[in-house]
């Protein structure tokens, strides 16, 4: 659960690091790795916060896409790179949910990476199509009990999955839904729309031209609060499902044993990015709530997120796909 409470706080110390740490560092470009494809939500934001870094350090922040395993690939080379701050990695959601779900993983998440920040979150939204006889959360909840009802996720132990999840036991659906994974968002909304699959528990911006369209049905949002994109859509606890809370965020991580004092640097140059306009209003308009929390506050949040999902994945009996 994300609060905001504390958004883009920091010590002062650290909100106002120098351009170049102790050390001169940053000495030479830095690798921003992101263990998806291009183009995703995770890429978009590492994207932004990469020009506006590269912009404070003066030097190249090159961001490499290194896609596959589940997002561990990508994790691997960076718990492996040399921890001198030169290599990053944009981590999500469905890193802490991978310690679960892959207990043989080739690297330690909370033991070999170290947490820098969570740089920001986005919502995801209960769906139906245009023509479901759904109109609120009670009414879906109610089908979900009497019939079943087929919801479609972008892949087992996505956000997505996770967040169907949680609805059917909000909802005492027990059997009664059904889960349809697919391989990504994008083909899961397209059979929403087409009227294949009845519902979707989908990131905000992979649904937000659907809903805007009149394809699909919002619901409600797992947030704690209403999102400006949509105002009008209520938030669960709103709907009368305040423990249908999930949020789909992104993070930057190091090698564990980079020093203390250039990991405050990076925090240092990613609080500078945040408070960019330009980087704002972009991010928000694609539907991220901007945090960039601290370290320490980043490391309990990831910790408690391991928890959180490694209970639901073993209750719910999620394997890989």
């Amino acid at each position: 659960m994300i609060h905001r409470r504390g958004l883009l706080a920091l010590p002062a110390a650290l909100a106002a690091a120098p351009v170049l740490a102790q050390g001169g560092f940053p000495d030479r470009p830095l690798r921003y790795i992101v263990p998806f494809p291009p183009g995703g939500l995770t890429d978009i934001m590492a994207r932004l916060v990469a020009e506006r870094l590269a912009a404070h350090w003066d030097r190249p922040v090159v961001v490499e896409n290194r896609a596959g395993g589940n997002a561990m690939i990508g994790a691997e080379a960076v718990a492996r790179a040399a921890p001198d701050g030169h290599t990053l990695l944009a981590m999500t959601m469905t890193h802490t949910v991978n310690v679960a779900l892959f207990p043989n993983a080739p690297y330690d998440l909370l033991r070999d990476l170290a947490a820098v920040s969570v740089i920001g979150s986005l919502p995801l939204v209960v769906c139906v199509g245009a023509e479901s006889p759904a109109r609120d959360l009670a009414g879906l909840a109610a089908m979900a009990r009497t019939q079943r009802v087929s919801a479609a996720s972008s892949g087992n132990g996505t956000p997505p999955h996770l967040g169907l999840e949680l609805f059917r036991r909000a909802a005492a659906a027990g059997e009664g839904l059904l889960h349809v994974p697919y391989r990504g968002g994008a083909p899961a909304i397209t059979d929403l729309v087409a009227g294949h699959v009845q519902m979707v528990v989908g990131n905000l911006p992979e649904v937000l031209a659907q809903i805007r369209a009149g394809r699909l049905r919002a619901l409600a949002v797992t947030a704690e609060r209403r999102h400006g994109l949509i105002p009008e859509v209520p938030t669960t606890a709103e709907a009368g499902m305040p423990a249908l809370v999930i949020g789909n965020w992104t993070g930057m991580m190091v090698p564990a044993a980079t020093p203390a004092p250039v990991r405050g640097a990076i925090a240092g140059a990613v609080q500078a990015a945040l408070r960019d306009p330009g980087l704002r209003a972009r991010a928000e308009d694609g539907g991220f709530e901007l945090l960039g929390w601290d370290e320490q506050r980043s490391a309990r949040f990831m910790q408690d997120e391991v928890r959180r999902w490694a209970t639901l994945v073993t209750e719910a009996g999620i394997r890989p796909d």
